[in-house]
């Protein structure tokens, strides 16, 4: 009778271990959980960012500031004034 108490204490020992051990990961896990969640958010929002961009650059507005900008075009009313180095 007391080797069969003994066992059963010896069990419930490992089990009480091994449950606290699952809930150390279970509480990891959640943190990971949570910290792949606000990446995942983030990385949402730069693709919204890069996709607005996309639609932007092939729009008439962005080809006229290019020209504007980098090739020096200007509309035909226009007057241009540059300085003088």
């Amino acid at each position: 009778m007391i080797s069969i108490t003994f066992v059963v204490c010896v069990l419930l020992g490992a089990l009480l271990y091994e449950g606290a051990a699952l809930k150390k990961k279970v509480a990891g896990n959640e943190a990971k959980k949570v910290a792949i969640s606000e990446e995942i958010k983030k990385e949402e929002e730069r693709t919204k960012e890069i996709e607005e961009t996309k639609e932007y650059m092939q729009s008439d507005e962005y080809a006229e500031k290019v020209a504007r900008d980098k090739l020096g075009l200007v509309k035909n009313n226009e007057i241009v004034f540059k300085e003088e180095k």
